[in-house]
This record gives structure tokens, sequence and C-alpha cells, in this order.
């Protein structure tokens, strides 16, 4: 039955080489198709990130480490940050008094990498913008609004620190995200309340001030009349160890040592019944 077709060509008739070329063509083909593929499969995660998997827009719950890994090509990767993030705020918030106060706070965070898919999917990429921002700022406005004015530029910082820190730490928790700690940079008052409050504490180490100088000036009081009435009690005592009897007796011996002296001397004897002689020495 003839061809409908009309007669076929054969070319490896007269290109004996052609299917060794043909196999070449294809083979090269081949491998840059694999090639290809093999490139699209492999994906790299860097330092301090993680990767989401994602097939045709869902999430597949799968988080690829840092490092260079073989997917499924048609899976996407999103690449997020697991490294610690700084978030200042810098916010008007109220005392229990009502007054405004001017509140810079820092905040160290990080992504949970046990969760990234889970906050990659409920949230997205912008979970700083979306969760964080907000939920530091009403953990400063409900931290400071249980303390005063003059308690929170003076000694109550620490604990609205610590109050804050606890309060992002429960809440950020819940959404996959981990609290390294809270910084409360500066604090800035109304200026006359802030005028107050600095005179107040001026009045006040003022005060302790005089209080240690008078303490010191008591103690050197004291001091001194515990001095004066040991001098007193000292002279009363020698004053009742001395009588003439030795009074006499030390000008006696006295007396003795100056004339066992081999120096020349003039002695000269008073008038009184027990007076004593005065030994002269010659010049």
């Amino acid at each position: 039955m003839p061809n409908p077709t009309g007669p076929r060509y054969d070319f490896s008739s007269e290109f004996p080489g052609f299917d060794k070329l043909r196999s070449r063509i294809l083979l090269i083909i081949g491998a840059i198709a694999a090639f290809f593929f093999l490139m699209a499969s492999v994906t790299s995660i860097p330092t301090g990130h993680v990767g989401v998997l994602t097939l045709f827009g869902r999430v597949t719950g799968e988080v690829l480490p840092e490092g260079i890994h073989l997917v499924n090509p048609l899976k996407s990767v999103e690449k997020l940050s697991v490294q610690t993030q700084s978030l200042k705020e810098s916010a008007s918030v109220p005392s229990n008094e009502g007054l405004i106060l001017s509140l810079d706070t820092s905040l160290l965070f990080r992504l949970d990498s046990s969760k990234a898919a889970e906050v990659f999917q409920t949230v997205g990429v912008n979970y700083v913008a979306n969760i964080v921002e907000p939920t530091l700022r009403a953990a400063v406005r409900t931290a400071t609004s249980a303390h005063s004015a003059n308690a929170l530029y003076t000694n109550a910082r620490e604990l609205v620190q610590k109050q804050i820190m606890e309060e992002l730490t429960t809440q950020l928790a819940l959404r996959g995200l981990i609290v390294e700690n809270v910084l409360l940079r500066d604090v800035q008052l109304p200026a006359m309340l802030k005028s107050s409050i600095e005179a107040k504490q001026q009045a006040e180490q003022d005060a302790l001030r005089m209080s240690f100088i008078l303490q010191k000036e008591k103690q050197e009081a004291e001091r001194k009349r515990i001095e004066a009435q040991g001098i007193a009690d000292f002279q009363r005592i020698v004053a009742q160890g001395i009588s003439s009897q030795l009074l006499e007796w030390k000008g006696i011996e006295a007396t003795e040592k100056l004339a066992l002296s081999p120096n020349t001397k003039v002695v000269i004897i008073g008038n009184p019944k027990n007076g004593l002689p005065l030994v002269l020495e010659p010049r």
C-alpha cells in the first residue's frame, strides 16, 4: 500500500553521522534541562534565617534551617530572620494623675524559629508593624498609668520596665515571638513638674547634709567632753597621790645625784627647815 504522505527522506543514508549528532544534541538538551531543574531545586538559607515553604500559596508547615537544601521546585521559600531585632518607640503616655509624659523605650526580640511557619501564615512578614509595635505601645501605657509622674521620674523606672517586660513576654509568646529585654531610655516630664521634683530632691539632699553635719558636731562635742573629763580625772588622781613627804624625798634624791656628779658645783642651802639645798655649777 503506498504511503499517503509520500516517500520519507532518509537523512541517515545521505549523512552517515546524523544519528550520532542527534543523540549528542538530545543529550546536551537533557543536561541543560537537568541543570536548570537542579538549580530550581536548590535553595540557600543565610545565617540567622529560616525558610518557610509554601506550595501554590499554601503554607506547608515545613521550616528549613540555615544552609543549602534540595526542595521541590514547585515550592516557594520565604526567608525570615530569627536574629535579635531592636524596636525603638517614643510615645506620650499618661501617669496615674493624668499627666502626659514622654517615654523612650527599646525592645529587643526575635522570631521563634519553631513557630516561623505559623507566624508567616497568620501574620506575614510584616509581623513587627502588625503585632510588635501595637503590643509595645499598649504595654507601655498600661504600666505607666499605674504610677505617679514623680515615681516614674525617680525610683519606679525599674518596676515599670519589669512590668512592660512581663506583659510583652506573655503577649508576644502567643504570636511566636521571644522577648529578650525591655529598656527605658528616657523619661521626660512637663517642664514645671520637672522643676518642682528637682527642687524637692535638692531640698531633701540639703536636709540630709545638714543632719549629717549636726550629727558630726554632736559627736565632736562628745569627744571633747570625754577628753576634758579624762584630763580632770587624771589631775585629781595625781593631786591626791602627791604629799609634802613625797616631794621632800624626790628633792633629796635629786640633790644626791647632783652631789655625786664629778663636775664642780656650788651648793646653796635653803632657809626653811626642810628647804632643800640648791646645787649650782660654777662657770
